[in-house]
């Protein structure tokens, strides 16, 4: 499972909505709207997304 980097929603990377690459990582998303968001302004979402665990960098 992977989680959106928008809402916060675990989404499974088989059956996800959309995906995107940014600065070498894929991003997977539970709705075509979430992929919009974060294409338009990536940078805004890639610190939420970038500690699963939830240790921040």
């Amino acid at each position: 499972m992977a989680k959106d980097p928008v809402c916060g929603m675990d989404v499974d990377e088989k059956t996800a909505a959309g995906k995107s690459e940014y600065q070498g990582q894929t991003y997977y998303f539970c709705s075509a709207g979430c992929k919009r968001a974060f294409d338009k302004e990536p940078q805004k979402y890639v610190g939420k997304a970038q500690a699963p665990s939830g240790h921040q960098h």
